[in-house]
C-alpha cells in the first residue's frame, strides 16, 4: 500500500520525528499534493509553504490559489511568497531553474525558524532521483553525486524517493485528490525536463524496466559513495603529518593514489586537472611549484607542502595547459603557430611571442609584487618591475592592475607592456606561444 510504503522509508531512514511539526512544500502539483496528503494520514502536524515565482502569468496565481484550498481542505496552516524570479536570475547571471531553486530554499530555510518545523520536506520520488543520477553521469561527477537525490540533506527531507511518479498518481486517484499541472513541466526546454521528456522514454524503449534498474543502481553508488568518502577520511588522517604537509609515500600506499590525492587537495582549492598534474611530477625532482586561487603547493622530497597565499597572491591563477587562459580574470587568447618563417608578427604591447621549448608548465598569472624582476625584450640587464614602472611613469592605479604571467618565480611577460628577453623567439624558434591581451573581463 502506498501510506505504508512511505510510512516504512521514513522509518528506515530516520526522516521524521512525529512529536515535531513539518514544513511541507507545496506547489499545487500531484507530488506535492500527495506528499501533504500522506503526511497528514501518518498523523504529522504540518504546515505548507508555497513559493509563486511569477514565471506563468494566470496559472501561477491559479497554482497559488490551488495550493491554498488544498492546505485548507487538509486543515494545515499556509504560507506564501511572492518572487521576482527573471529579475533574480538576471541579476545573480544564473538560468532561471537555479534562480527558482535559490529562492525557494533560501525562503524554506527561513519558514523554518519562523514556524519551529523539525524540516522541510519536498516531493521529490523516484523518477526523480533517476533524472539526477542520469543527469550526474553525463556531467561527469564521478562518486560523488553519482547516487542522485539523498532522502535527506540537512533540514530539507524526501519522504517518497521510494515510489514512482505513477504511483503517485494511481494514489490521488484511489483518494479523488485533485491536483494542478505545471505547463512548464511538458517543456523540454529546461534541463531536468530535456531527461524526464525525451532522454528516459528513449532508454525505455530499449528496455522497458529501466527506471527501475536505475533508480537500483542509483542507490547502490550512494552507498558506494559512503565507503569511498570513509576511505577518503581515512587517507586524511594517515597522509597528512600535519595539517599542511602530505606525506607522498603514505599516499602511494592506497589503491587509487591519483584519486585520493585530488580529494586531498579540494579543501585547498586544486581542481581535477591541475591534480592530476601533481601527481605526475610526485616521481619527478623536488622544487616544483604548484598554485590553486588559496594556497600554493611544493613538491619538497617525500612530501607536498601547502601554504596559503597572501592576500595578493590569492590573485593567483594556476595555467596547466592552453585551454585554462580562457578562464583568467583578464581575456587573454593563447594560440600555437609551429612554424616560424611566414609567422606575421604583430608589434604591439598586447601581444606576446614566446619561444615555448623554453616554457614548462604550469603557468601563473598574478599581480606584480614587491621585489620582481625581469629581462625586458630587447634588453640584457636585470631590471626591478618598480624601476620599469617609475621609468614608464606608471600611475598608482596602473600598477594595481599590472599582472605578469609566470614560469614559477620567474616573469615571462608583463601582460599587455613587454616580455622577458629570455624567452623571446629566435630563427631556429620551433614552436611558439602566441598571446593577446584583448582586455579585461
Amino acid at each position: 500500500m502506498f501510506i505504508d510504503k512511505v510510512k516504512d522509508y521514513i522509518q528506515k531512514n530516520q526522516l521524521l520525528i512525529k512529536s515535531q511539526k513539518v514544513a511541507i512544500g507545496l506547489s499545487g502539483g500531484a507530488d506535492s499534493v500527495a506528499l501533504l496528503a500522506v503526511l497528514v494520514r501518518l498523523g504529522y502536524d504540518c504546515v505548507a509553504l508555497h513559493c509563486n515565482f511569477h514565471l506563468r502569468g494566470k496559472e501561477a496565481d491559479r497554482d497559488e490559489a490551488f495550493a491554498q484550498g488544498v492546505a485548507k481542505h487538509f486543515g494545515v496552516p499556509f504560507y506564501r511568497v511572492d518572487f521576482e524570479t527573471s529579475n533574480y536570475a538576471h541579476d545573480k547571471k544564473i538560468s532561471i531553474e537555479m534562480a527558482a531553486r535559490e529562492l525557494r530554499y533560501n525562503w524554506f530555510n527561513e519558514m523554518l525558524l519562523n514556524v519551529n518545523a523539525q524540516a522541510i520536506c519536498v516531493a521529490h520520488h523516484q523518477d526523480d532521483l533517476v533524472e539526477t543520477f542520469l543527469m550526474n553521469l553525463a556531467r561527469g561527477t564521478g562518486i560523488r553525486g553519482a547516487g542522485g537525490i539523498r532522502p535527506k540533506n540537512g533540514t530539507v527531507i524526501r519522504p517518497l524517493l521510494e515510489v514512482s511518479k505513477k504511483e503517485i498518481l494511481n494514489w490521488l486517484d484511489e483518494q479523488q485528490l485533485d491536483y494542478v499541472t505545471d505547463s512548464s513541466n511538458l517543456e523540454d526546454q529546461y534541463t531536468r525536463n530535456f531527461y524526464r521528456l525525451r532522454v528516459i522514454p528513449l532508454i525505455e524503449e530499449i528496455r522497458p524496466s529501466s527506471k527501475e534498474t536505475l533508480a537500483r543502481s542509483a542507490k547502490h553508488l550512494a552507498a558506494a559513495e559512503k565507503i569511498y568518502l570513509y576511505t577518503i577520511e581515512k587517507a586524511r588522517k594517515e597522509c597528512f603529518d600535519t595539517e599542511t604537509q602530505l606525506n607522498i609515500n603514505h599516499l602511494l600506499t592506497y589503491p587509487s593514489p591519483e584519486t585520493i590525492l585530488y580529494e586531498l587537495l579540494i579543501p585547498f582549492g586544486f581542481g581535477r586537472s591541475l591534480s592530476e598534474t601533481i601527481f605526475e611530477s610526485l616521481k619527478g625532482e623536488s622544487g616544483k611549484l604548484f598554485y590553486s586561487p588559496t594556497h600554493r603547493l611544493i613538491k619538497d622530497r617525500e612530501v607536498l607542502l601547502l601554504t596559503p597565499l597572501n592576500q595578493t597572491q590569492t590573485r593567483s591563477y594556476c595555467i596547466n595547459k592552453l585551454e585554462d587562459f580562457a578562464n583568467l580574470p583578464i581575456a587573454i587568447k593563447a594560440s600555437l603557430s609551429i612554424e616560424n618563417k611566414d609567422l606575421d608578427i604583430i608589434k604591439r604591447p598586447a601581444y606576446a611571442y614566446l619561444d615555448l621549448d623554453k616554457i614548462q608548465f604550469p603557468l601563473v598569472l598574478r599581480p606584480w609584487q614587491q621585489g620582481d624582476a625581469f629581462i625586458p625584450f630587447g634588453m640584457k640587464g636585470r631590471k626591478k618591475l618598480s624601476d620599469y614602472f617609475s621609468d614608464h611613469k606608471y600611475s598608482k592605479l596602473d600598477k594595481e592592475k599590472a599582472w605578469l604571467l609566470c614560469q614559477q618565480d620567474v616573469v615571462l611577460w608583463l601582460v599587455n607592456e613587454r616580455i622577458d628577453n629570455r624567452f623571446r623567439i629566435l630563427k631556429d624558434t620551433k614552436k611558439i606561444l602566441i598571446l593577446h591581451f584583448i582586455g579585461e573581463k
